[in-house]
């Protein structure tokens, strides 16, 4: 039996307010999980750039070197920075050297060991300077940008030693360091070479990468949303930390990158690319067995030796 015209006419309006509750409920679902995933890609993207401040623990005196503690500003001049100064044992200086530490840490950097680094360089005869990142150990800010404002505070020790030491300058950096040490070497010409250690070879492509990992959160939809989110949340342009055009403007001098096969947290195929692109005045230490940035700990000697060649041939020497 057909309905009534009259019975017709009652239902269509019900169904319509049916499906529009409907479409309204799943919008409003829609609209609530975008909210939550832009709010929780925020959250990371806020917890991965204001890390706390890691505490110093020890300073080079525990390794029988003399030091003396310095202070100095970024080159842009917006965050002060605090370091140490170590004198050469030899006088005068064959080279000046300044150690780049990594991301979350402070200018001990632990995992290369750079305390006894430092004074193996001072007993070769160089100066070194050691310093804190901004929003990192005694330094000032609270911005952790992995490269893009560290930049200018690496630019502001070169400026410090040139002012203090006069001289050439060496870069050892490790990990974030090294990426940013090859960023302030291509706007420097006062850097006579570089020291890499498990560089990464460009922020966006790292971290569309390694985001995941870091945040334990899936690729997608999270990935685009932190990177999308980054720059106006924090000025962060991660294009920027570009370190496959900075060697190119580095070159004809000397790069020495060291990493190892066994580096779970940066591939060492990023340090081979940009090796390969000046292989004529670069070179590539390709170390195993040691996780990131440890190569020095796995293999002190034969890392000093290889360090300090290369360094004794920036200084005009052996």
């Amino acid at each position: 039996m057909r309905p009534t015209p009259a019975i017709t006419r009652a239902y269509r309006p019900q169904r319509r307010y049916r499906l529009n509750k409907i479409a309204w409920t799943l919008g409003s679902l829609i609209a609530a999980l975008a909210l939550i995933c832009v709010l929780v890609s925020v959250y990371v993207g806020w917890k991965l750039t204001h890390p706390e401040h890691k505490p110093l623990t020890e300073d080079p005196s525990r390794y029988g070197a003399a030091f003396e503690p310095v202070q100095f500003t970024s080159r842009n001049g917006d965050v002060p920075l605090k370091g140490w100064f170590l004198p050469s044992e030899a006088a005068p200086a064959k080279l000046n050297v300044i150690i780049a530490h990594g991301y979350r840490e402070n200018r001990e950097y632990t995992p290369g060991d750079t305390l006894k680094l430092a004074k193996v360089f001072v007993e070769q005869g160089y100066n070194v300077l050691m310093f804190d990142f901004r929003n990192s150990g005694e330094s000032g800010g609270s911005l952790t940008s992995v490269g893009y404002l560290e930049k200018f505070d690496l630019l502001g020790a070169i400026d410090w030693m040139q002012g203090h030491h006069p001289g050439k300058i060496a870069v050892h950096g490790f990990s974030m360091g090294a990426t940013t040490a090859l960023l302030a070497a291509a706007e420097e010409p006062a850097v006579a070479g570089v020291v890499a250690d498990s560089p990464f070879n460009h922020l966006t492509h790292y971290l569309e990468d390694n985001l995941p990992v870091w945040s334990h959160l899936p690729s997608f939809p999270f990935t685009p949303l932190i990177l999308g989110i980054l720059p106006r949340l924090t000025g962060i342009q991660t294009d920027a930390v570009d370190a496959l055009s900075a060697v190119d403007r580095i070159y004809p001098r000397p790069v020495l990158f060291i990493h190892s096969t066994d580096d779970h947290s940066i591939p060492y195929e990023n340090s081979e690319s940009l090796w390969e692109k000046h292989p004529d005045r670069f070179e590539f230490w390709k170390t195993s067995g040691a996780d990131h940035a440890r190569s020095h700990k796995v293999y002190p000697q034969p890392y000093e030796d290889k360090v300090i060649g290369f360094y004794n041939q920036l200084a005009g020497g052996e």
